[in-house]
């Protein structure tokens, strides 16, 4: 059963996330959390380093060199110590998914490609 649609949003909602492609240049364990992640990212003409839970579902070592779709305006957040700069968008996890999936392009593009 899939989860209702969520309330509709205008395009100057969507206007406002920045949704870029990057590639996982690394994946590192995160001290004192059972769930995170710490993914370092390439956007072309920047780095971030972006948390992300998915240490239980995957091996995250299996993620790395992969490209995939990230947000990266949200303000900073810090968890477990460590700043993350974004978000992933790892398909399913929502949903409880027992291995969700990152959303990938069907074939390698510039890292910095934005969605939308």
């Amino acid at each position: 059963m899939s989860a209702p649609v969520k309330p509709v949003v205008t395009l100057d909602d969507l206007d406002k996330l920045d949704i870029r492609l990057g590639q996982i240049l690394a994946v590192d364990d995160v001290p004192r959390s059972d769930k995170l992640v710490q993914l370092t990212v390439d956007f072309g003409d920047f780095q971030r380093t972006i948390l992300s839970g998915m240490k239980q579902e995957r091996d995250p070592q299996e993620i790395v060199g992969k490209q995939a779709l990230f947000v990266v305006n949200l303000a900073p957040r810090k968890l477990s110590g460590v700043v993350s700069e974004g978000m992933v968008f790892d398909i399913g996890f929502a949903d409880g998914v027992a291995k969700p999936a990152l959303a990938q392009p069907e074939h390698p593009l510039p890292n910095g490609s934005r969605a939308g």
